[in-house]
């Protein structure tokens, strides 16, 4: 993983799974061997389906990476002897399975070399999951977990895939990135060269970076998107309360396919961020002390990476691979209206209100029908709610919150926000508007709720008033769509 911060922020749909809660088994803050990795209990038929990824063969590969390290300088950063023999091993063993292999030369990178593209010959062209992680490290080390433990990851998910070749429902495509530590620099140059035809039939990409860490915990990149289901639902079924990769955001390959508009996703474990008291008392291993004590340094060998964690990693790959590409792994979406009685016709229920909030008192009146639900408009410093607890299906392509909205103030401004109406699903804002919006009659407003996907949240309007000069937030007929 590279170590500036960039800005990062993008996440749509793909497909989420069932899991069952099982009992966590703690990180230890020293590699296990790999004897002590258990198996979980499968969470749902998909994850029957899915194959163990055999921790013992993606050690085989970190061994791999240490050695070629060793002959090559002690590193395999991009453009090095390493980087090339490492490439080589990947490329011989894809090409031995059967994959389409291919190398791009990325000419704008910092170290012109190359990357590496693999894609099973199965499913339809134009419908793509996309499994990457960056194969070069930095100068000062061999670079395992950072990141051969990635590389090595979807090696041996790539050669289980082709071992087992099963009917697939979408095509599988793997990358191995060169130049990452310099600048994202490989997967930048690989997503620029996608014409927008191209870019549209990546479906998702899932990127794995630095999935071993000796202290690590468990980290998915947005975490509460539909893309990271798959993955999220794994670990779930471990019991093992994974968390947003903060400490990740903007600093991996994932970036630019967010910046192209692709669904993203991963893994990761942590670098040199500190664990806090409430993830060592989850998860295990030393708190205040950084994920991986070897990032960047030459201490960054086959003996920096816990086998637990990694196993978790390899299998979640495997599960969400078989859930979003093979056979009978996917869910369908169970689309329709979630919000009951958007139009406030058939009393109060199932919505949840301050008194006289919901009326068809005459002073405004309803967009449709009677009844509207009327927050504020006292000129006095009060604050009211509606809210009504929605379940979104997963599996959705596309989920919707849309409701008309009428403001009437009498605020003179021009410039502040006296009184506001905030729109949340759970505890998370999705917009506010203000007597700044004040117009004539109601005006339709629509939101993106696809983070929510497969998930029950409780979704809250809340006026608020200060203590001069009212404003009227009228709602009518709301309505969340999934489609």
């Amino acid at each position: 993983m590279r170590g500036r911060t960039l800005s990062a922020g993008i996440a749509l749909a793909v497909f989420a799974g069932m899991t069952v809660p099982l009992a966590a088994q703690p990180a230890t803050a020293s590699p296990p061997t790999a004897t002590t990795v258990t198996r979980p209990i499968a969470a749902s038929a998909a994850a029957l389906a899915a194959p163990d990824i055999s921790i013992t063969n993606v050690q085989a590969h970190l061994t791999q990476f240490n050695a070629i390290a060793t002959s090559n300088g002690g590193n395999r950063r991009a453009g090095s002897a390493g980087y090339t023999a490492s490439l080589n091993y990947v490329k011989t063993r894809l090409q031995s399975a059967g994959y389409t292999v291919s190398e791009q030369y990325c000419s704008s990178c910092r170290y012109p070399s190359n990357n590496l593209i693999a894609e099973w010959p199965g499913g339809p062209a134009d419908q793509v999951v996309m499994f990457g992680a960056h194969l070069d490290g930095v100068s000062a080390g061999p670079g395992i977990n950072d990141n051969a433990t990635g590389s090595s990851t979807l090696l041996e998910n790539a050669l289980v895939l082709a071992a087992q070749n099963p009917t697939m429902t979408k095509r599988v495509r793997f990358a191995w990135w060169t130049d990452e530590e310099q600048g994202l620099n490989g997967s930048r140059f690989y997503v620029n060269s996608l014409s927008a035809t191209q870019r549209g039939y990546i479906k998702g990409y899932y990127n794995f970076d630095m999935v071993g860490s000796t202290n690590g915990g468990y980290f998915i990149n947005r975490v509460t998107s539909t893309t990271a289901a798959p993955l999220k639902a794994y670990w779930d079924s471990l019991g093992l309360q994974p968390e947003e990769n903060v400490e990740g955001q903007g600093r991996s390959d994932d970036y630019y396919f967010q910046q192209a508009g692709i669904p993203t996703s991963g893994y990761a474990a942590g670098a040199s961020a500190r664990k806090t008291s409430a993830q060592a008392a989850k998860w295990g291993g030393t708190a205040n002390s950084a994920y991986d004590p070897c990032y960047h340094r030459s201490c960054d060998t086959a003996a920096n990476v816990s086998a637990t964690v990694l196993n978790r990693a390899a299998d979640g790959v495997a599960y969400a691979l078989w859930q979003l590409a093979v056979g009978g792994g996917t869910p369908t979406c169970t689309g329709g209206q979630v919000v009951g009685n958007g139009g406030f016709e058939s009393g109060t229920t199932p919505w949840t209100a301050s008194s006289g909030v919901i009326t068809n008192a005459s002073g405004q009146p309803a967009r449709t029908g009677s009844y509207k639900a009327w927050l504020n408009g006292f000129g006095t410093t009060r604050t009211e709610s509606l809210s009504q607890s929605v379940t979104l299906p997963a599996g959705c392509s596309t989920y919707t919150l849309s409701f008309w909205l009428h403001i009437d103030t009498a605020e003179t401004t021009s410039s502040t926000a006296y009184d506001r109406l905030t729109v949340q699903a759970g505890s998370t804002t999705l917009a506010t508007y203000s007597n700044l919006n004040a117009a004539t009659g109601y005006v339709q407003r629509s939101l993106n709720a696809a983070a929510f996907a497969g998930q029950t949240v409780t979704l809250r309007f809340t006026g608020t008033e200060d203590s001069s000069l009212q404003t009227t937030f009228v709602i009518d007929d709301v309505t969340l769509l999934a489609s």
